[in-house]
């Protein structure tokens, strides 16, 4: 039997009355743009994350691109994060005309090294996007240090991350930030970027993304960004987007936002599963479980060469995986010779490699999964 890298149906099916019936609301209602989902899933998802406002948008791209515009990041900034992320976090940094400036990760995490960033703040520094990769929480008490002492924005990718608690680092000095703690990622920074892509751990049937803050001015300039730049229809104030959530996503994500919690348990349990299977195995360096870390993917690095071997291996015993990412973000042709080499990221791109994880995947098919990887 065939294993995917992920398994969306079971899911669906477990939901397919409640779905259906939401989907059905919609059509019926014929409010397709902007209907009344869209703004109660906004105050659902607010009410859950503990934040002031969110808005949902197109994708989680526009996200970061709307995100930083209403932060006033723009031609002439520079904004540090990390080169080990999917492009859409370097790209939003550089289609609203600012610079992305890459500071190598910290190879237990995969996220942004805190202790690298202040080496690389100049007077054009204007904010630091740490990702939560794979769902884990990055250094937030530094990061938020950081941004403190030189004035900056933080932006926070969450895109892998959904429902994600920041609880600090054990290897973490104390600091005059430890409100934070307990926080859900997205509402540390001064604006959180999620996506909905039907992947994630909280996935629509289509693209989606949300942005949330709790900074009023920013919310105000979010909502004008992604209706054409008006707060009054046809009354447009600034260039702008046309980048609204989609009413049956919405619907769709109401009536999933209850399970997320329950959802990403069980994602913690398989990766405690896989952890405690390879824990003796020489070249594979394992995930750090921490208590806030979501596991949007299980993503161990193989050591010594293996890598690409054991990918093959497992794909002629038709088990899925995937390299999240095979080319970190500073390598990638559109900035081909504009960097300087980030060490750690460029390793982990020849180690790195994810295996089959979501909520509902049963024991037998992780002890596959697990048999496998032990054979080789």
């Amino acid at each position: 039997m065939k294993i995917p890298i992920l398994d969306l149906k079971p899911q669906y099916t477990s939901l397919k009355m409640e779905i259906n019936e939401a989907i059905n609301r919609v059509l019926e209602s014929g409010a397709f743009i902007m209907g009344p989902d869209v703004k109660l899933f906004e105050q659902e998802v607010a009410t859950y994350l503990g934040i002031k406002h969110a808005i949902g948008v197109n994708s989680g791209t526009d996200a970061l691109v709307i995100g930083l515009r209403a932060l006033g990041i723009g031609p002439g900034d520079e904004v540090i994060t990390t080169p080990f992320s999917f492009f859409a976090t370097a790209e939003s940094i550089s289609n609203v005309g600012a610079k992305p400036i890459f500071v190598d990760i910290d190879p237990l995490t995969f996220n942004l090294d805190p202790t690298q960033i202040e080496a690389n703040i100049t007077p054009k520094t204007a904010a630091i996007m740490p990702v939560h990769l794979y769902g884990h929480p990055a250094a937030m008490t530094q990061i938020s240090d950081i941004a403190q002492r030189h004035n900056l924005k933080i932006i926070e990718d969450c895109a892998q991350a959904f429902g994600a608690k920041y609880y600090g680092d054990p290897a973490e000095q104390p600091s005059g930030n430890n409100a934070i703690h307990g926080k859900a990622v997205g509402t540390i920074g001064h604006v959180g970027a999620f996506s909905f892509f039907p992947s994630k751990n909280l996935g629509a049937y289509g693209d989606g993304g949300l942005i949330v803050t709790d900074d009023d001015s920013v919310a105000e300039k979010v909502r004008m960004l992604r209706v054409h730049g008006a707060l009054k229809k046809y009354h447009n104030e600034i260039l702008g987007y046309n980048s609204r959530l989609d009413t049956l996503q919405a619907a769709i994500l109401r009536v999933k936002l209850p399970y997320i919690d329950q959802w990403n348990q069980a994602r913690q349990k398989v990766a405690q599963s896989y952890n405690e299977a390879f824990a003796e195995l020489p070249d594979i360096v394992t995930p750090q479980i921490t208590k806030g870390h979501v596991f949007h993917q299980y993503t161990i690095r193989v050591l010594n060469g293996k890598r690409d071997r054991l990918k093959q291996v497992l794909a002629n015993q038709e088990i899925g995986s995937m390299i999240y990412y095979p080319v970190p973000q500073d390598k990638l042709p559109v900035y081909q010779g504009q960097y300087g080499s980030c060490e750690v990221s460029e390793q982990c791109a020849q180690e790195v490699l994810s295996l089959p994880i979501w909520p509902e995947v049963k024991f037998n098919t992780t002890r596959r999964v697990i048999q496998a990887i032990q054979n080789f």
